[in-house]
């Protein structure tokens, strides 16, 4: 008969059974920001990548250009 012990004790039993529990709401919202932070570590990275890789193919393209692009050949 333990059921009807529990009818209408619930803001007491919240607050002893679940004392210092992350609720669902909490840990959706935790999750969402982690996942949140990490896509813009993420963005953060692929743009700083190919902010590089640009700089890299507009040295190589002006060496290439005026001609003084190391050892390529015999004599070069």
């Amino acid at each position: 008969m333990a059921f009807f012990g529990l009818i209408g004790n619930d803001r007491q039993m919240a607050a002893t059974t679940y004392a210092g529990k992350e609720s669902a709401t909490e840990k959706r919202l935790r999750k969402e920001a982690e996942r949140s932070a990490q896509r813009r570590r993420s963005h953060q990275r692929s743009v700083v990548k190919a902010d590089r890789d640009g700089w890299k193919w507009a040295d190589k393209e002006r060496e290439r250009q005026e001609g003084r692009g190391g050892r390529r050949g015999w004599f070069s």
